[in-house]
């Protein structure tokens, strides 16, 4: 109902800014509120309507749900307060927050559904959505990007649905409430395990469907960018969590080596995205095949299936949220105030804007897996788990792509701050013009971008925090079956 208003009162900015960002604040602290309920151990199965026997819409909320939800809704409460500022010389707004709001409604859809037909459905709602974002800017770039996107969800959507059919007709029901629904492998299974990999795997830019991926994360605007890789990605990481718990079991895909299926995909994903992400020169680009490295490592979590592994990957998904977002919000003000995002032209950028430089900064070291921030805990948890299940090889993966990220973050923050424009350059008028009138981002900007890098000091400072201890809680309720 939200976005229809916002879309009706066009004629104030300030009234749909303003119930844009209410809307994002409801939701976070609705979904906040469930917390002590999840915490003691509590699951809720609720079915709204049936649409054929056995087939309904319903939710389930449990500590995963939950996790997922609380974390999606603060990362858009965020990004659509940084929208404010940014979005104010940018065209079509009145389409904008509507969208970004309806996406942010298909999202908690996805992460609260109680059966795969109610997942699929707002699965599918978010990814059209979001096509809207993606041709924001409606140029040439935008719409080819839109349209390999918009092709690619298609193929995600009909692989989804596949699979889901398979799952309905061997087990009787795709409810996420009756435990496993399925007991025993067979080639229909096997089938269904891989549509849902290609339908969530292109979701969570696993190689090689990652190809739409480089492509929309550059022309959409900013935020939805942010959001597309700190919260949209996730969806496919979660749709991946709740196959392999729910529908089949950990020990039948372990049985059956399928899980080995995954993990290829995985290292692949994490070596290609971060090998690909070194040959970028635009800014954007480079964050997005850095997106397709760092969601290979939750799936390579996944893919392991013991205590630690899945720790590290549900924990993993909340301080990518926040690294990524960062990111992606700290190039976008770059971009905002200078129009440039060829790294090369980046030097001494630090010196004009060191606030947003400096979040931009501690961001990228969280992702090399620099201690204390969050993202060497999560890699430290992820190679317990691959030690765990005696697979040095997988850390190995993890160390070679952190000398990778370093190779691809370094060479923009250190250029940012150490070095001066014009600097082995000879434009030096467009130099000059740099260092002498950037300005900071926009103090609303920046204190939604400080507010992102102080969570990514507190969690990885805290070992104890309370993401870590949700992501070690939600890994032994996945591990004892959970599930009534």
């Amino acid at each position: 109902m939200t976005p229809v208003i916002m879309y009706s009162c066009r004629a104030s900015d300030k009234l749909r800014n303003t119930l844009a960002v209410a809307t994002a604040a409801i939701t976070f602290i609705l979904t906040l509120s469930l917390y002590r309920f999840v915490v003691g151990g509590g699951e809720i199965q609720l079915t709204l309507f049936e649409v054929l026997p056995n087939l309904e819409i319903s939710m389930r909320l449990d500590l995963l749900s939950f996790c997922l939800a609380a974390l999606a809704s603060f990362i858009w409460l965020l990004c659509t307060i940084y929208s404010i500022d940014y979005m104010a010389k940018e065209h079509a707004c009145g389409r904008y927050y509507p969208v970004l709001i309806f996406t942010l409604g298909s999202c908690q859809g996805i992460f609260f559904a109680g059966d795969l037909f109610s997942l699929f459905v707002f699965f599918e709602l978010m990814s059209l959505i979001a096509y809207i974002l993606v041709i924001h800017e409606e140029t040439e770039e935008a719409l080819k990007a839109g349209y390999k996107y918009l092709v690619m969800t298609i193929i995600g959507g009909l692989a989804l649905f596949f699979g889901m059919i398979i799952v309905f007709e061997l087990g009787g029901t795709v409810s996420l409430g009756v435990g496993v629904i399925l007991h025993e492998t067979s080639l229909l299974a096997l089938l269904a395990f891989i549509c849902f990999l290609i339908g969530f795997g292109m979701k969570a830019g696993m190689f090689p469907l990652h190809v739409w991926l480089p492509d929309a994360h550059p022309v959409a605007p900013s935020p939805a960018s942010a959001l597309l890789s700190g919260v949209m990605l996730k969806t496919g990481a979660y749709g991946l969590i709740r196959v392999i718990f729910h529908v089949f079991s950990p020990e039948m895909l372990q049985a059956a080596g399928w899980n080995n299926i995954l993990a290829v995909l995985a290292v692949i994903t994490i070596l290609l995205g971060s090998a690909v992400a070194l040959t970028q020169t635009d800014i954007k680009r480079r964050l997005a095949y850095s997106s397709i490295s760092q969601l290979g490592y939750v799936l390579l979590g996944l893919s392991i299936l013991n205590n630690n592994a899945i720790t590290g990957a549900v924990f993993h998904i909340f301080s990518h949220a926040f690294m990524k977002s960062i990111l992606f919000l700290a190039a976008g003000a770059i971009i905002w105030k200078t129009g440039l995002r060829v790294i090369a032209d980046l030097k001494g950028i630090g010196r004009q804007m060191p606030v947003t430089m400096g979040c931009f900064s501690v961001a990228a070291l969280a992702m090399i897996g620099i201690p204390p921030l969050n993202g060497f805990l999560s890699k430290w948890t992820l190679a317990m788990g691959a030690l765990d299940a005696q697979m040095p090889l997988y850390v190995l993966v993890l160390l070679v792509s952190s000398l990778l990220n370093a190779l691809y973050y370094l060479p923009i923050v250190i250029p940012a701050f150490f070095e001066m424009p014009g600097d082995n350059n000879h434009d030096h008028h467009d130099d000059h013009e740099l260092e002498f009138n950037v300005q900071e981002a926009t103090p609303r900007m920046l204190t939604v971008m400080i507010i992102l890098a102080l969570f990514t000091f507190i969690f990885g400072l805290t070992p104890n925090n309370i993401a870590f201890s949700l992501a070690r809680a939600t890994a032994e309720f996945l591990l004892l079956g959970g599930a009534f």
